[in-house]
């Protein structure tokens, strides 16, 4: 379970989250908020925003606000399904998400997220995606 920022960073060390630079901004149970900046290595050999670095910060946001919103007795969680809509795409600059628990049930949890260019607040992506909460020993 993550319930601060400093849990997130130790959980995030080594792993496809530090070597994407994403940095998280807020997480509590329900709601997380985190951010990217954008370097060569997010894009696509068109120039633009990759679409698996926008889907990487938006599952990586959900991703934690699961673990901070582990209904009692549930260890994990992992993802079951995943969508995303693009609405637009950047070359530069950082990107936010903003990810909500829309539903929380014992046995799944769903997630909607927004992302967004900071500086023009433009929607880069919507993404929602179902997380199965695990359970030891199940």
């Amino acid at each position: 379970m993550v319930s601060k920022l400093d849990d997130i960073d130790e959980k995030a060390r080594g792993t496809l989250v530090e070597l994407l630079g994403l940095k998280f901004d807020h997480v509590e149970a329900g709601h997380t908020r985190a951010h990217m900046q954008i370097k060569a290595t997010h894009l696509a050999p068109n120039n633009f925003l990759h679409a698996a670095s926008i889907i990487a910060l938006a599952d990586t946001c959900c991703g934690f606000g699961a673990l901070a919103s582990l209904p009692e007795g549930a260890d994990s969680f992992t993802t079951i399904e995943l969508k995303s809509n693009f609405l637009g795409t950047a070359t530069e600059g950082t990107i936010a998400c903003d990810a909500v628990l829309r539903h929380g049930g014992r046995t799944t949890q769903v997630w909607d997220a927004t992302v967004r260019h900071e500086h023009s607040e433009k929607t880069i992506a919507l993404f929602r995606c179902t997380q199965m909460m695990l359970y030891a020993g199940k």
